[in-house]
């Protein structure tokens, strides 16, 4: 029986971006089994039009926004199919017959929990006319705007940490899943298109929460001792990165120091730290993709069907 197709998207008092990609995903054939949409904290219209134009869609509203990924999280929850697309509300696929391509490609490669695709996006111009995004690899990351996941493999994981509200969710995923013996695979065969809007984006913003989360993610899966290790290294790389980038958002690298600090406690007791071997090896996945399955089999060397374990297995929580 071929697999079922879910489309989410979660949007933020973006209203006309929702509305151009909700028409185009009204001309893909076959369409998804469902598609919800979270409205989160919205003031502009969002609920109403959404209501009046797509009553068929399955929306849910947050009326004190919770970010994208507890928004996210909800939704896998909510869904019953076998694969969600993520979207942003400003990103759509290229080919009409995505949906079509989505549960093979799972059926090929039942191992594979996350599949991303290459963005054709604003952000990078050179993007929009590429001819080819070369061939397709095992990463160590993906981007939620672009990506499909295997719903039973979400759950099992534990899904994503709310108290990230948005950044960092993509790798911290990730990890679970390498670890695990799940792939994330990036697919270049298919398409998405980011328009990346301009709207409710702040880089600083951004560069501090991504950064803020990312120290959490080493707090609740790195083990020690290399915990200290990797928390200093990834202190020192986010430092580096608002000195190359920005260098006025040095003075203001505290604010997210302090911020991280805050929220440590409630790291500690969601505490689930991974073997050291296979933490590593994720981190060197990042930043070396994996080719060919035997490379990756030879590298995690784990069944991702085999009985959970507090070692293999440990983000199991209930919905």
């Amino acid at each position: 029986m071929s697999l079922t197709v879910a489309i989410c998207i979660a949007t933020h008092n973006r209203r006309d971006d929702l509305e151009n990609t909700l028409s185009v995903l009204d001309k893909l054939d076959p369409q998804p089994t469902e598609v919800l949409i979270t409205a989160d904290g919205c003031v502009d219209g969002t609920v109403e039009w959404v209501r009046t134009h797509y009553p068929q869609h399955r929306l849910v509203v947050n009326d004190q926004a919770r970010g994208s990924t507890g928004s996210r999280d909800t939704m896998f929850r909510m869904a019953t199919s076998d694969i969600v697309l993520i979207l942003d509300d400003d990103s759509h696929p290229v080919d009409m017959d995505f949906l079509a391509h989505l549960p093979r490609l799972f059926a090929a490669y039942p191992r594979a929990a996350v599949f991303s695709f290459p963005q054709r996006t604003d952000e990078f111009p050179e993007s929009l006319q590429k001819a080819d995004f070369g061939p397709s690899y095992f990463a160590g990351t993906y981007v939620n705007c672009a990506s499909a996941v295997r719903r039973s493999a979400f759950l099992d994981l534990g899904g994503y940490p709310a108290e990230f509200r948005i950044a960092y969710d993509e790798p911290d995923f990730a990890l679970r899943c390498t670890a695990a013996g799940w792939q994330v695979r990036h697919e270049t065969s298919l398409t998405i298109r980011h328009h990346y809007s301009g709207v409710m984006r702040n880089g600083l913003r951004m560069h501090q929460i991504h950064a803020r989360n990312e120290l959490w993610s080493v707090f609740m899966r790195c083990p020690m001792p290399q915990l200290f290790a990797v928390a200093l290294f990834r202190l020192v790389r986010q430092f580096g990165f608002a000195w190359k980038w920005n260098r006025s958002w040095v003075v203001r690298e505290p604010q997210w120091w302090v911020a991280a600090a805050r929220g440590l406690p409630q790291c500690l007791r969601q505490r689930q730290p991974l073997p050291w071997a296979r933490y590593q090896a994720w981190m060197q996945l990042v930043r070396r993709p994996i080719a060919s399955e035997a490379e990756w089999n030879a590298t995690f060397a784990i069944h991702p069907f085999e009985v959970a374990t507090s070692e293999t297995r440990p983000f199991i929580s209930e919905p």
